[in-house]
């Protein structure tokens, strides 16, 4: 997987970023080729342009970013990101509609709300634009294919795991979700329901509560679900803020040791809770790797070329693998990536 822990190739990524351009509702932003490929590339090559549509700006999506900046620099081709302010659908249909006008290429999108975009999706289709999704799915739209992360199965194991690693595998917990429609959280939450009901009998899941996109909500909701739980033992942050928000509020209500936290959150984020116990373990993967195989898929696809069932993306991803994966049509970046304490101070994202 990609990593780019050597401190002089990131400062040689950070170089090649492009100013952004932000706006009332959303922020845009140009990566180092949009005015035009090295010479090496050719002129069908440089004029190619696939746009990222995330769920909201956020630390996260701009390691995808970066990621991506890599892929659009070896590749020769323009890479944009169109992000908004806040988790709102109805934000990213309209940058959708707009990256239409624009005539981009290629549209990836992590939808907030898959149902609520597919319509838009649509249309993109319908001019001619490619459709692929990246980081959540929308199973019920026309995306061609789905770059995932990781299988739902893999990150809702690893998420019940590691909290009965830290807990034992006996007493309650809760789980704090983000968005309540969106696809990948709530499959992996339907894969830690049958997996602990399995494997863990002795596990009792309290709640399942939604803080949209919001830490401090998290954080609000942790706390009640102690209060109103007081024998809890463990809570799953089931995305990269409310992760951080259940840890945070292990550590301010002083009951590290007591109530053990995991979830799916960034390196720099969960640094100092990994540090102070407030939390065990970060099931996450290579967040910029993950950019940087978005881009790709994006760049084969408008180029024409047939993705294969095994395919070297570069020499740190050299065995991709695309099919039908849990249904979906899939590039797979690969298995879950497990931060600890021992090794969080790896990644400086």
């Amino acid at each position: 997987m990609v990593t780019f822990t050597d401190r002089r190739t990131r400062g040689a990524l950070a170089a090649v970023v492009g100013a952004a351009l932000c706006m009332t509702a959303a922020c845009t932003k140009q990566g180092s080729n949009s005015s035009g490929a090295s010479s090496a590339s050719s002129a069908s090559t440089s004029s190619v342009t696939v746009a990222f549509v995330p769920k909201l700006q956020a630390a996260y999506y701009d390691a995808m970013d970066t990621g991506a900046e890599a892929a659009a620099k070896a590749l020769g081709f323009k890479w944009v990101v169109n992000a908004p302010s806040t988790a709102d659908p109805a934000a990213q249909a309209g940058i959708v509609q707009s990256l239409i006008q624009q005539k981009v290429d290629v549209i990836a999108v992590a939808p907030d709300d898959p149902d609520s975009l597919a319509p838009v999706l649509a249309q993109a289709k319908a001019a001619g634009i490619k459709v692929i999704t990246s980081d959540s799915d929308a199973p019920n739209s026309v995306r061609s294919v789905f770059v995932n992360q990781g299988t739902a199965q893999a990150i809702g194991e690893a998420l019940v795991d590691q909290m009965v690693k830290a807990m034992g595998d006996t007493g309650e917990y809760a789980i704090v979700s983000c968005g309540q429609t969106a696809a990948n959280l709530n499959a992996w939450i339907a894969v830690q329901k049958s997996y602990a009901a399995k494997k863990y009998p002795g596990l009792k899941l309290d709640s399942v509560v939604y803080a949209s996109e919001d830490q401090a909500q998290a954080v609000t909701m942790a706390k009640s679900l102690m209060a109103a739980h007081p024998h809890i033992k463990g809570l799953v942050g089931e995305c990269t803020t409310s992760a951080p928000g259940v840890a945070q509020a292990v550590q301010e209500t002083g009951k590290i040791g007591k109530v053990f936290t995991v979830g799916v959150g960034t390196p720099k984020s969960m640094q100092p809770f990994l540090n102070d116990g407030s939390s065990s373990a970060s099931v996450l993967w290579d967040v910029q790797a993950l950019g940087y195989l978005t881009a790709w898929t994006g760049y084969e696809l408008a180029t024409g070329k047939t993705l294969q069932p095994v395919n070297h993306v570069s020499d740190s991803l050299p065995a991709v693998k695309e099919g039908v994966m849990e249904g979906v049509p899939t590039v797979l970046l690969g298995p879950p990536l497990i931060l600890t304490k021992a090794n969080v101070g790896q990644y400086d994202y």
